[in-house]
């Protein structure tokens, strides 16, 4: 596993840990958000000569032709099999610019300075790098684990509202899958009043225990994707819409659909489906989408990673902080999942 450091100095960590690794060239990539409010926290920080890419932000620019401009450039700077990249961002940008680092000349060594809430407590952790492909989520990539992944809150004060909400889905994911005692500890109202530190290392720690056992993903790895199978579809055929879901967002939708299914399928009682559902809904709405969508959203469910031929496997709750894998779903389930979501309510409606 990748070592993970929570730090309290970003400028005494960061140089550390550099002068400790080594390289022959430094280069940093990030998006056009973190490259404006986020690389500028480092920049003093890194040798002069270092070299920095840096691309559009959003889920739309994790693919191939991005990474064609990142090889590009990693080629025209000369970098050897002794480089080093820093990937600064969320997600994307650690999911990509690992992705980069690791098949750049069949693999340099790579750090991961997370820089949302979703990135910390996910994304960065686990060794897992891909992009999108054809309009299918994460659907192109390896596991290869980062040299290091630093972790720093001063990069959460840079998020907006929304982005912190999105990495909330998966903090909220792991208390589900793992441990229930943490998740009815999390805040719903006033959710943004967290000690945010304690809540990433907690989150981090559930994942780790996770990945460690299954790094691969074979087996126990998998309860990490619960609400991501119905949660992805959503997220992959809003993507290039006026309707465009944020990755925790979409989990969320995907997570009271799989709850339901839970309760039909794996025995999760009554009231936490319920709980859950009251949760979710409360935090994020409820998505507003059109009938004829679903079957086109259904469709995306068949592409499921997690999928073996032609059957759906869902991750599902026995109950809150028990979670069971490779349980096989049908179109028809999936779609009486939805409409069970579709029936909700809430004051606040997602994305409108």
């Amino acid at each position: 596993m990748e070592s993970v450091i929570f730090s309290n100095n970003i400028s005494f960590d960061l140089s550390k840990y550099l002068n400790q690794l080594g390289y022959s060239q430094l280069g940093v990539i990030s998006d056009s958000n973190t490259s404006k409010f986020c690389y500028p926290i480092i920049e003093k920080l890194l040798p002069e000569g270092h070299k920095h890419f840096s691309f559009p932000a959003g889920e739309a620019n994790k693919n191939l032709n991005t990474c064609t401009q990142i090889w590009q450039w990693m080629t025209d700077e000369g970098f050897d099999r002794k480089a080093l990249i820093i990937n600064l961002g969320g997600g994307v940008t650690g999911d990509m610019g690992g992705f980069c680092a690791a098949t750049y000349k069949r693999g340099i060594r790579f750090i991961n300075i997370p820089t949302t809430l979703l990135s910390q407590v996910d994304a960065s952790v686990g060794g897992k790098l891909g992009i999108d492909f054809n309009g299918f989520k994460n659907h192109i990539g390896v596991f290869t684990q980062p040299e290091l992944v630093l972790i720093s809150e001063i990069f959460l004060q840079t998020l907006p509202h929304e982005e912190l909400r999105s990495g909330y889905a998966e903090v909220l994911k792991h208390g589900l899958i793992q441990n229930a005692n943490y998740f009815s500890c999390l805040k719903i109202a006033d959710w943004e009043k967290q000690n945010w530190r304690e809540i990433i290392e907690k989150s981090v720690q559930i994942k780790r225990e996770v990945v460690e056992k299954d790094p691969k993903e074979a087996g126990l790895r998998k309860i990490l994707n619960f609400g991501h199978t119905i949660g992805h579809a959503f997220e992959s055929f809003y993507l290039n819409t006026d309707k465009h879901l944020l990755h925790g967002e979409a989990i969320a939708v995907g997570m009271v659909c799989e709850a339901f299914l839970s309760h039909k399928k794996s025995g999760l009682p009554k009231e936490d489906l319920q709980n859950i559902t009251d949760a979710l809904t409360e935090i994020y709405g409820v998505f507003q989408f059109s009938e004829a969508d679903i079957d086109d959203i259904i469709k995306l469910c068949s592409q499921d990673k997690k999928n073996e031929g032609s059957t759906v496997n869902f991750s599902l709750l026995r109950r809150i902080g028990n979670c069971d894998y490779n349980i096989k779903g049908t179109a028809e389930e999936i779609k009486e999942a939805i409409s069970f979501y579709q029936s909700l309510t809430s004051q606040v409606p997602l994305n409108q």
